[in-house]
């Protein structure tokens, strides 16, 4: 039988799946060196990187993870704590949505998922598996939430989605087994710092323009105010002296004058990469842009295979 890898379970906005390669190249130059890292992610979202770093570098001896969104937390946490019992609550969902050959149907079913979801009382396997259900069934996959913290994304006409993927939910598992996995806002895995600590942040992106707004998928908005917040706490690590890497959109690559995280970051290493949007309503803006990666170290091996010094 072949091994099924980690990967993300859910398909999130602004997942960093296709960068991996590119962000891995820019990792600190001693970070392959070290005997024990810990690794923490402030907004783990889908969990590309982590599951990625997990499997690719066993000197991860301790891993934190956070996110704002209480229910993707706690999927995650069930996924490590009780993936069997997920599995089974998948599976009746797979089945009961599978049983419905009408389009009308398999809409009905799914709005009354999702008001359970955001009505009833749940217990967290079951806040977990409407969780992972919606994301396979609503459109485009997407998460987002009204102003009072309501899942509103409507039905993605999907016929036979695999809702349930054991063997992707046992691998994933395992490699939760180490990581920590904490609910609230960024600022609070500070603490968490022991060691030889690197983060990695890829918080809410800023919006390129008016129509590309995607900064609050949850109901707390990450607007301008917190994107200078996370700055201050990214100084205040480096002056601990962690490793840190941050992504975020590159505003100057859309207009020439947005230069806010220019100068945002301008005490820091800014490396502008190319990356594929894969969401969006409108299939003519999903393709290749720039975004941005923001470092606190200078040496990296970079796109190019080749040490350098900045």
């Amino acid at each position: 039988m072949v091994k099924t890898k980690g990967k993300p379970f859910l398909k999130w906005a602004g997942g960093k799946t296709q960068l991996l390669p590119t962000i891995d190249s820019f990792l600190p130059e001693n970070f392959r060196r070290e005997r024990e890292i810990t690794y923490i992610e402030p907004f783990v979202g889908g969990g590309a990187m982590l599951f990625f770093m997990l499997q690719k570098y066993p000197n991860i001896k301790r891993a934190i993870v956070n996110d704002i969104n209480p229910h993707l937390v706690t999927t995650y946490r069930i996924i490590r704590d009780e993936p069997y019992t997920l599995i089974d609550s998948l599976t009746e969902l797979q089945t009961k949505y599978r049983e419905l050959k009408e389009h009308e149907e398999q809409k009905s079913f799914y709005l009354d998922i999702r008001q359970r979801f955001n009505n009833a009382t749940l217990t967290q396997v079951e806040e977990a598996s409407y969780m992972i259900f919606m994301n396979r069934t609503c459109f485009n996959g997407l998460y987002r939430e009204n102003s009072k913290g309501g899942f509103n994304v409507p039905f993605g006409k999907y016929p036979n989605p695999t809702i349930c993927d054991e063997a992707l939910i046992l691998s994933d598992s395992k490699l939760l087994q180490k990581v920590e996995i904490l609910n609230g806002d960024f600022s609070q895995t500070q603490e968490y710092v022991n060691g030889y600590t690197f983060f990695y942040f890829d918080p809410p992106y800023r919006p390129l323009d008016a129509t590309s707004s995607f900064n609050s998928y949850v109901k707390e908005v990450f607007d301008d105010n917190e994107q200078r917040r996370l700055k201050e706490f990214f100084t205040a690590l480096s002056n601990e002296g962690c490793f840190e890497m941050l992504s975020n959109s590159d505003g100057k690559g859309r207009n020439e004058a947005d230069t806010f995280f220019d100068e945002l970051y301008q005490d820091f290493t800014i490396e502008r990469v190319i990356a594929k949007r894969c969401i969006n309503a409108n299939p003519t803006k999903r393709g290749a842009l720039t975004e941005l990666l923001i470092r606190n170290y200078a040496n990296c091996q970079g796109v190019n295979g080749t040490l350098f010094n900045l």
